[in-house]
């Protein structure tokens, strides 16, 4: 067996037990390698309990091949996540444990991995000396280094870098497709990826990863240097490494010379060693004929280029024209759809404060194609489990609420792929089971200052803004 992969864990300098697991081997018949880190959730009883639960439900799972790989290691998770809350239930001495973890199917034939991933554990991909992420942390230091508010190293020095918002083990069942992060990516022949535990991201940078990595040593030798790296930064933690790597050569293009198109007949004639003389014996004639000949043909090049060069001011002249019609056009033509006016309705109604969206198994999305502005004084709008979902033209925001709107309850609903999720300018949104799916922005608070050119003064804690969320 090719020596293209490989794990170890660590206990670190301060911890008397390792929480730590990891799968580094072959799965499926030997046709993937499975990577695998596992953490026990510091600071709750049982972590090692839970964290070796994990890696038997995983390895379980992966005894047989299947056709879709992310959804058989979706499957793996829910079962390590059922068989740690089941624990739970029966153990009081490990009532709290939970566990994160990252897994990937490498497929080397193919050059190409998959991956599923749970907390703060992480996977890297390394190629031509960069050093990519893949997952996200799923806690609030996690979110803010990825959306470039919080730089590596003031995340690592974070007093709050260790707090998760998701884990294995915190409920009876987990929704996969929301709570479980999942993809692919090529894996060329000479990448390798990195999967570890918060103890060695915690401790080391980047550039340090790199620099291991990149070495000529053997995997095993790179894994344990970055062990000690990690131990050498201080060791807080229990740390684990797990590498992979597609060892199959790069695929590389021999340059050939071109050969002659010559015919057998003149080779066997000798009619080639007859020429050379007559070749060389011209020579001079050959130069004058071509010195003679490259006036005209720089003419009708000057000619081409300034005919090319006005046909090029033509056209981008009639696609300006063209652009501006279709913007006007649109504009003109934009309207709301039947079930988006019927919601729009509802809202503006004079007869009451209360909306109540009627839906149905087939119906449970409304497709939003500009924001709808709320202007009542008051208003209850009970979602039933609608989603609003953002237009793939439109990229503002769902709902805005105006300053004429003093209070506003939205309840049940889901708002997808917008941008902002709810602008407003006024403290009077309030939500219950409302869930946001890949909006940048859930929700943004604006500041309005009418007729105050100069402001004094400093923003008070809101529903919207917190002074001891943000990092000093």
């Amino acid at each position: 067996m090719a020596e293209n992969y490989f794990g170890i864990t660590d206990t670190g300098k301060l911890r008397t037990n390792n929480e730590d697991t990891f799968i580094a081997q072959p799965v499926l018949n030997n046709q993937y390698i499975a990577a695998c880190v596992i953490d026990g959730v510091g600071g709750y009883a049982g972590g090692e309990v839970a964290a070796r639960l994990a890696h038997d439900a995983i390895l379980d799972h992966f005894k047989t091949k299947a056709d879709n790989y992310i959804q058989l290691m979706k499957e793996a998770i829910g079962a390590a996540n059922e068989a740690i809350y089941t624990e739970k239930k029966v153990s009081k001495a490990n009532e709290q444990m939970a566990c994160v973890l990252t897994v990937a199917l490498a497929d080397i034939e193919n050059n190409k991995f998959y991956y599923c991933h749970v907390g703060d554990t992480r996977l890297y991909l390394f190629r031509d000396n960069s050093l990519v992420k893949i997952t996200r942390d799923h806690s609030f230091v996690g979110f803010l280094e990825d959306s470039g508010r919080l730089s590596e190293e003031a995340a690592m020095r974070h007093p709050k870098r260790n707090e998760i918002n998701k884990a294995l083990g915190f409920d009876a069942y987990i929704k996969t497709d929301d709570y479980i992060e999942t993809g692919e990516s090529p894996f060329l022949p000479g990448d390798t990826i990195l999967l570890c535990s918060d103890g060695l991201s915690d401790m080391i940078g980047n550039s340090t990863m790199k620099a291991v990595l990149n070495s000529n040593n053997r995997l095993s030798t790179k894994a344990k240097a970055l062990v000690q790296a990690a131990n050498e930064a201080g060791g807080k933690d229990n740390i684990t490494v797990v590498l992979v790597q597609n060892n199959k050569s790069p695929l590389k293009q021999t340059a050939t010379k071109p050969v002659a198109n010559i015919k057998k007949n003149d080779i066997a004639s000798g009619d080639m060693m007859d020429e050379k003389p007559a070749i060389v014996s011209q020579k001079t004639d050959v130069k004058i004929k071509k010195r003679r000949s490259i006036v005209p043909f720089l003419i009708f090049l000057s000619i081409l280029i300034v005919a090319t060069i006005a046909w090029i001011l033509y056209q981008n002249y009639q696609n300006k024209k063209t652009h501006e019609q279709e913007v006007k056009n649109t504009v003109v033509k934009k309207e709301r759809n039947p079930q988006e006016l019927l919601f729009l309705d509802s809202i503006n109604g004079n007869k009451t404060n209360e909306v109540f969206i009627l839906s149905s198994p087939e119906n449970r999305s409304i497709i939003i194609t500009d924001s709808i502005t709320i202007n009542k004084d008051s208003l209850h709008i009970i979602g039933n489990g609608i989603t609003l979902v953002s237009d793939s033209a439109y990229k503002g925001p769902g709902l805005v609420v105006s300053n004429q709107c003093k209070y506003l309850l939205l309840d049940s609903l889901t708002l997808e792929n917008f941008d902002i999720g709810i602008l407003t300018k006024n403290q009077g949104v309030h939500l219950k089971n409302v869930q946001f799916k890949n909006c940048r922005v859930p929700v943004q608070y604006n500041f309005v200052f009418k007729d105050r050119p100069v402001i004094n003064g400093r923003f008070a804690d809101t529903v919207f803004y917190n002074s001891d969320s943000i990092p000093l």
